[in-house]
């Protein structure tokens, strides 16, 4: 059978997705779109609860060990580190430290620490301190202890420096340090077990510990002790979990929430029309992905995956699912992170090269198999019809298993899953996070938790690490990209911007590359 016209299923899609969307909010002609931070003139005012209205709630409070961003992103208000990623996600500024030198031999890293900074119950954060936090990251087997496999020691070199020696030359260090896992917390947990800490954590951050009502709402407070002289401007900052993207916007409107975290593009139209509301379109390191469980047997077949990945047209999703707010992915790094190459040649739209993978396939006439979505996320839902819309012609049939959107990520780790959607978002300024974390199985979450395995990808990734030179690090880099790719291991399909909607009194709230964003910038005007 021939493949009916690129246009013409682009058209097909666009209608289905025309239908469901239906009744999200019509257009307008008023441009309320924003791609930078919400409004930030006039003298910051104090005062005020900020409430965030967010997909999901968190994991865990413990930084070391878990991967969700709705945990993440909470982490980054109480913990801080030596360094953090700069506002453009491209690089690395100081935080608890000030500056360091580095060795001749580039495996000796000394780190000045930032005089005077307090945790939140008011005492000094010394470089004791910071040699448990790092250490204990380290220790975090099932966790992030893989982004510091390079570091050989940790030691105080009295109370306001620290010394990091490394195994070998290790290129990412710094930006390694700079992730959220090598947040900064009291020495031994201030005489608790890790596991009492967790439920009320101390850091250096603006905001320190309230409440946590799970599945409910978050809550931190203004740290009175916090380093940064005049803020944070907020008493308090609460992130409510409102799975269910229509209530979000509800709240939005009535005011019960000031901030809706991730709005369907299909809303786009409706919120830049919304009297008292800003639509803001962040620059992201966002990746989506489809995602294949290789321990189920028709998906440990490469000419299977290779099969999905060519029916699924990105451009069709860019335009039904993201209302051309994107642009179809050719890789699993994003364009804003060091090393992306945009020659990587993906696995673009062809139902030709789709038919003929799965006739080379141990499964030529095709199988049923099952696509995870969250319950009440419409994005997912959209996505997910037009995918099981697009591998009909190879013979698989895909049905929905709906899932609480609480327990998504959780199912997805645990392999209970066939066929998951996923996204990335970048915390570090190098690609060593991203690659480790969806290429080396041995590397805490077993590639992306797909189960993918190539040893020639996996051996690429170490020697990239442990280079300086840019000319060879992109070299290596631009072949894990092409491999991983022809192994579809997953199906890159497009990149994204943040869309986040705001009212109209909130004001400095800006969203990194990395998906990080800092409140203790910002402010609510009365």
């Amino acid at each position: 059978m021939r493949p009916a016209p690129v246009g013409r299923r682009v058209t097909a899609v666009l209608a289905l997705v025309t239908a469901l969307a239906a009744g999200c909010g019509g257009s307008s002609s008023n441009n309320n779109a924003s791609s930078g931070g919400s409004q930030s003139g006039g003298t910051p005012q104090r005062g005020g609860d900020l409430v965030i209205a967010r997909t999901a709630d968190s994991e865990s409070m413990n930084a070391t060990t878990v991967f969700d961003n709705e945990s993440i992103w909470i982490f980054e208000q109480i913990y801080q580190m030596l360094y953090t990623v700069s506002p453009d996600g491209k690089g690395v500024v100081p935080q608890l430290a000030t500056s360091y030198t580095l060795s001749s031999d580039k495996k000796t890293y000394t780190f000045n620490l930032r005089p005077g900074v307090l945790f939140s119950n008011g005492n000094p954060m010394t470089s004791a301190d910071v040699v448990f936090s790092i250490d204990q990251a380290r220790k975090a087997a099932q966790g992030w202890a893989f982004i510091d496999a390079a570091i050989k020691s940790v030691k105080a070199d009295g109370p306001a420096k620290v010394i990091i020696t490394t195994k070998y030359p290790w290129a990412p260090l710094v930006a390694d340090i700079a992730l959220f896992a090598n947040g900064i917390v009291p020495k031994d947990y201030g005489g608790e077990t890790e596991n009492q800490f967790y439920t009320h954590p101390i850091g250096t951050g603006p905001f320190m510990w309230g409440y946590w009502h799970k599945l409910s709402a978050l809550k931190l407070v203004r740290n009175p002790h916090y380093w940064e002289k005049g803020k944070p401007y907020l008493d308090s900052v609460t992130w409510t979990d409102v799975g269910n993207t229509n209530t979000r916007q509800l709240q939005l409107q009535g005011n019960q929430a000031q901030i809706d975290e991730f709005p369907p593009f299909s809303t786009v139209s409706a919120l830049q029309g919304m009297s008292g509301v800003t639509l803001h379109l962040f620059n992201s390191t966002r990746t989506d992905y489809l995602m294949f469980n290789e321990h189920i047997a028709q998906l440990a077949d490469v000419h299977v995956r290779r099969a999905i990945s060519y029916a699924i047209d990105r451009k069709a999703l860019v335009s039904a699912v993201l209302f051309g707010h994107g642009t179809p992915a050719n890789s699993f790094m994003p364009p804003q992170v060091p090393y992306y190459d945009p020659k990587s040649p993906g696995l673009q739209f062809d139902l030709t090269k789709a038919k003929q993978e799965m006739a080379a396939s141990k499964y030529p006439h095709g199988f049923d198999v099952t696509l995870m979505v969250a319950g009440g996320n419409a994005t997912e839902k959209t996505t997910g019809q037009i995918i099981q819309s697009e591998l009909a012609p190879l013979g698989i049939k895909v049905t929905f298993n709906q899932v609480d959107p609480n327990l998504e990520n959780t199912d997805q780790q645990q392999f209970k899953y066939q066929l998951a959607m996923s996204y990335w978002t970048m915390d570090i300024a190098d690609p060593d996070e991203l690659v480790s974390f969806a290429v080396d199985p041995s590397q805490g979450a077993h590639s992306f938790y797909t189960g993918y395995n190539n040893p020639d990808v996996i051996n690429w990734t170490h020697q990239a690490e442990r280079t300086f030179d840019t000319a060879q690090r992109q070299a290596l880099y631009s072949k894990i990209q092409a491999q991983s790719a022809q192994d579809a291991f997953m199906a890159f399909e497009f990149y994204s911007p943040y869309a986040y909607a705001a009212t109209n009194n909130v004001h400095a709230f800006y969203v990194y590359p990395t998906g990080n964003y800092h409140v203790e910038n910002v402010w609510l005007s009365k």
